[in-house]
């Protein structure tokens, strides 16, 4: 365990008030917490490699939808052609 000035400031208020085992015991508790907390935080955080990634992944989503809508359109055309050359040539 690392000690940090903060770590001894706790242990002396606590040693006052506690006892030394007690207010030991306690500052290791929260040192603990503290770390399991900041080793949370570090596996769910987003890295410069997932940022890449994820956008990565948004443009090739992005082109695909483009293209889609492409074909979209080219095929109401092709309808809305057909359909008014079929009106036309009945009347």
């Amino acid at each position: 365990m690392v000690i940090n000035t903060t770590d001894i400031q706790l242990y002396e208020l606590l040693r006052q008030k506690l006892g030394e085992r007690e207010a030991e015991t306690l500052v290791n508790f929260v040192d603990s917490k503290l770390k399991d907390n900041n080793e949370i935080n570090l596996r769910t955080m987003a890295t410069k490699e997932y940022i890449a990634s994820t956008k990565e992944y948004i443009a090739q989503v992005e082109s695909r939808l483009t293209m889609r809508m492409f074909y979209f359109w080219i095929g109401q055309v092709a309808v809305i052609g057909g359909l008014l050359a079929y009106f036309f040539k009945t009347h």
